[in-house]
C-alpha cells in the first residue's frame, strides 16, 4: 500500500519529518499494519487514510488592552460513518494540523474500539493560555465556537475539554452555541460543569477505565494484583486517579511516581493522596517524604508488575523498550509507545494495553453525558461506574481475543477491531 501524508498547513514552512516522532505518521504506521491484516479493499483503505474534513479558521479577539489579536483555530473530523464526531479542543501554542489530525484519527479508533456511536474529531486554538486572562480565554472560547458554529452540534460534532481547557471553557462554548441556535443545547459539548448538564463520574473516568483494563489483563495473565507493585509516570489528574483506584479496586501497592520535575520511589508503598497533596503544595511529587528520587527515564525501567505511562507521548522507544520489565503496561497517556518499541515489547512478552483502549474511559463517560443531555435524565454515579465497567471489560476482552486469534499484539488487534467497525459502517452507508 502506498503511503500518503496530510500536509502540515499550520506550519507549512516546517515540513514534518516522516518518522515515528511525527504523530500522524506514527499512528498511520499502526493503521497500515492492521489494514493489511484485514485485507481492506483499496478504495476503502484510501478513504480511511484521509481525514473527512479539516477546518482552519481565524479567531479575532479583542484583548484586555483593547488591541485585536487574531488566533488560528483548527477542527478536524476524521470519520463520521458511525455517528457525530467526538473529540477535545486544546488551547496550546504548539498545536499543529498534523497533531490534531492524528488525534482525530485516534478518536475515531477509540470510539470504535469501545463501540460507542461516534466518529472521531479533534480541535485546537494556537495560543499560550498562561499568557491570557480569564476574560481573554472566554473571548477566545466564544470566538472559536462562532467560527465553527455551522460545523458543530449535538448531531454533527461534539467537542470536549483537552489540553489547557476545562469545564469552564466548555461552559462558555456551550453557552455561545446555545445563543447562536436560540435554545439551550447542552448536548453540543461534553465535559461541562455538573450544574450545566455535566455527568457525574467524569473526573476519574479515564483512570477508572484504565484500572478496569489492568484488572482484566491481570486476570487473563493469571496475576494477583493484591500488593502488586505499580509505577506511574505522570502524576496529574489521570496519574493520581490511577494510583488511588489501583489501591482501592485492586489492592495494589504504588511504589513509584514521577511528574515533569522528577519523582520518588519506595518499594514499601507510597500514599497516593499524601503524595498528591505534596505536589499541590510544592508543584511536584519530587522530594515527597524524603523518599528516594527517581527520574522519568528510570521509572520506565523499574522491576514492577504494572507500569502506567500517564504523561506524554513517545517515552517508551526503541532505545529503552528492551529494558522495560513491567508485566503489564497500561497506556493512560496518548501515544507513549513508539512503533519500534511496540515490536520489542511484544517480542519480550510484555502485555501492553494500548492507549486508545486503555484510556477510553474518558470518552465513554463523555458519551454517557451526551446521552443524558439528549434524554434529559441524569444518572447516579454508581450507574455511571457500572456502565463504564461493563463497556471497558467487554472491549478489553474483544481486543484480547482478537490478538490471540490473529497471533498479534494488542495494539494491532485494537486497530483491527476499530477499523473493521468503521469499515462496516462505511460499506453499509454505501460510502465505498
Amino acid at each position: 500500500m502506498m503511503s500518503t501524508r496530510v500536509p502540515n498547513l499550520i506550519h507549512a514552512d516546517k515540513d514534518p519529518v516522516l518518522n515515528e516522532e511525527n504523530p500522524f505518521e506514527a499512528m498511520m504506521e499502526r493503521f497500515d499494519r492492521a489494514a493489511e491484516l484485514l485485507d481492506l479493499e483499496p478504495g476503502l483503505y484510501a478513504v480511511l487514510r484521509h481525514p473527512e474534513k479539516q477546518v482552519i479558521t481565524s479567531v479575532p479577539v479583542r484583548m484586555d488592552n483593547g488591541e485585536v489579536e487574531v488566533f488560528q483555530g483548527i477542527r478536524v473530523l476524521y470519520n463520521t460513518s458511525r455517528g457525530p464526531a467526538k473529540g477535545g479542543i486544546r488551547f496550546d501554542a504548539n498545536v499543529t494540523l498534523d497533531e490534531v489530525t492524528a488525534l482525530a484519527a485516534w478518536m475515531t479508533w477509540k470510539c470504535a474500539v469501545v463501540d460507542i456511536p461516534y466518529g472521531g474529531g479533534k480541535g485546537g486554538v494556537i495560543c499560550d493560555p498562561k499568557d491570557l486572562s480569564q476574560s481573554e480565554l472566554e473571548r477566545i472560547s466564544r470566538g472559536f465556537v462562532r467560527a465553527l458554529g455551522r460545523f458543530i452540534g449535538p448531531e454533527r460534532d461534539v467537542p470536549a475539554p483537552d489540553v489547557y481547557t476545562n469545564p469552564q471553557t466548555m461552559a462558555w462554548m456551550m453557552d455561545e452555541y446555545s445563543a447562536l441556535v436560540g435554545y439551550n443545547a447542552p448536548g453540543v459539548i461534553t465535559g461541562k460543569p455538573i450544574p450545566l448538564g455535566g455527568s457525574l463520574g467524569r473526573g476519574d473516568a479515564t483512570a477508572r477505565g484504565t484500572v478496569y483494563c489492568v484488572i482484566e489483563a491481570a486476570d487473563v495473565l493469571g496475576m494477583d494484583l493484591k500488593d502488586a507493585s505499580v509505577a506511574i509516570q505522570g502524576y496529574g489528574n489521570a496519574g493520581y486517579y490511577c494510583a488511588t483506584l489501583m489501591q482501592e479496586l485492586a489492592g495494589s501497592r504504588i511504589v513509584a511516581m514521577t511528574d515533569s520535575r522528577g519523582g520518588v520511589l519506595d518499594t514499601g508503598g507510597i500514599d497516593p493522596d499524601e503524595a498528591f497533596r505534596h505536589k499541590q503544595s510544592t508543584g511536584s511529587v519530587s522530594g515527597f517524604n524524603g523518599l528516594k528520587p527517581v527520574t522519568n527515564d528510570e521509572l520506565l525501567e523499574l522491576d514492577v508488575d504494572v507500569l502506567i505511562p500517564a504523561a506524554i507521548e513517545n517515552v517508551i522507544t526503541g532505545e529503552n523498550a528492551a529494558n522495560v520489565k513491567a508485566k503489564i503496561i497500561a497506556e493512560a497517556a496518548n501515544g507513549p509507545t513508539t512503533p519500534e518499541a511496540d515490536e520489542i515489547l511484544f517480542e519480550n512478552g510484555r502485555y501492553v494495553i494500548p492507549d486508545f483502549l486503555c484510556n477510553a474511559g474518558g470518552v465513554t463517560v463523555s458519551y454517557f453525558e451526551w446521552v443524558q443531555n439528549i434524554g434529559g435524565f441524569y444518572w447516579k454515579i454508581e450507574e455511571v461506574h457500572e456502565r463504564l465497567k461493563e463497556r471497558m471489560v467487554k472491549s478489553f476482552h474483544e481486543t484480547h481475543n482478537m490478538a490471540k486469534e490473529q497471533n498479534t499484539d494488542n495494539r494491532t488487534a485494537a486497530y483491527m477491531l476499530s477499523i473493521a467497525r468503521v469499515a462496516e459502517a462505511m460499506r453499509l452507508r454505501g460510502w465505498v
